[in-house]
Formats: C-alpha cells, structure tokens, sequence
C-alpha cells in the first residue's frame, strides 16, 4: 500500500468518526460524558487538519474550487427560507 492511499485511508476513518462524534454528542444527557465526547472530537477534528495539510502540500489532495459569493449567498438563502 502506498503513502497517498494510507493518508486517504486515514482521512476517511477519521470523518467516519467526527460523524460519529456528530451523532452522539446531542444524544447525550450526562454532562461529564457530552463534554468527554466533545473533547475527543476536538481531538479528533486536528488530527484530521493535520493529514488534511500532509495531504495537500503533497497534492495527493486537491481541494474544489472556492464557492462564488453568489453561490454562498444561494446556500444562506435555504437556510432562512422554508424550503428546508
């Protein structure tokens, strides 16, 4: 296996659980367990920046190009609206 396809490996595992962690944390009533589990979160959102960053500087990832001001403000709109 190479380096490109273990960093990408990585990459998924770690946003399989920052979805978990999404899952969990408004489902949980204990207050010591939801903090636990936002920490762990945390911890687990810099360790995917981290191999973001490894990924893009060597360009084994190459983000999407950026929104235009107008297609943020179309995505802003369906969140104030009653369409969702």
């Amino acid at each position: 296996m190479d380096e490109k396809t273990m960093v990408s490996d990585a990459l998924v595992g770690i946003n399989g659980e920052l979805k978990m962690f999404g899952d969990m944390i408004p489902q949980t009533e204990e207050p010591r367990l939801k903090q636990t589990l936002k920490e762990m979160r945390n911890k687990c959102e810099m360790s995917q920046e981290e191999l973001y960053q490894i990924a893009r500087a060597k360009q084994y990832y190459v983000p999407a190009s950026k929104a235009t001001e107008e297609e943020v403000q179309h995505v802003k709109s369906l969140f104030t609206s009653s369409i969702l």
